[in-house]
């Protein structure tokens, strides 16, 4: 509390005021997510090798089957999405359990990025196709 000199019915002096910025925010979102990943190869892959497999010759519509049975082990709760990415992900990666650490735009394939991106943190992705492969992420920060 202020001390009022003899009395004469002081009043604050402190007074708040707000000062719209001058630009809107943007509604960009994040410049960096952290991810992880979980990549089946196929023949088309653009490097059709791996630390689990020299010549990768599965198709591209059997790696998407095998993917979509990854997601729903992690979604039914039967096993952790950062186990399966350690035994199963044709990236390198796999010895983090499928994590890619941060990135941010432009630093990966587009349509993974634009995935990545677009998932809230702790939000798996159905199948990603890029390039490398076939992808399920996980988002997590």
């Amino acid at each position: 509390q202020l001390a009022c000199p003899l009395d004469l019915g002081c009043h604050s002096v402190f007074s708040s005021t707000w000062d719209f910025p001058a630009e809107k925010a943007s509604r960009a979102g994040p410049s960096e997510v952290r991810a992880s990943h979980l990549l089946v190869k196929h023949r088309e892959s653009r490097r059709p090798s791996s630390w689990r497999e020299s010549n990768i010759t599965r198709s591209k519509e059997e790696a998407l089957r095998i993917l979509e049975g990854y997601r729903q082990q992690i979604v039914n709760g039967e096993a952790t999405f950062e186990s399966l990415a350690s035994k199963y992900s044709d990236c390198s990666s796999a010895r983090e359990g499928g994590d890619l650490n941060y990135f941010g735009k432009g630093q990966m394939q587009k349509a993974f990025e634009d995935v990545a991106f677009a998932l809230e943190v702790g939000q798996l992705s159905e199948p990603v196709f890029t390039d490398s492969g076939v992808h399920i992420i996980k988002r997590t920060a």
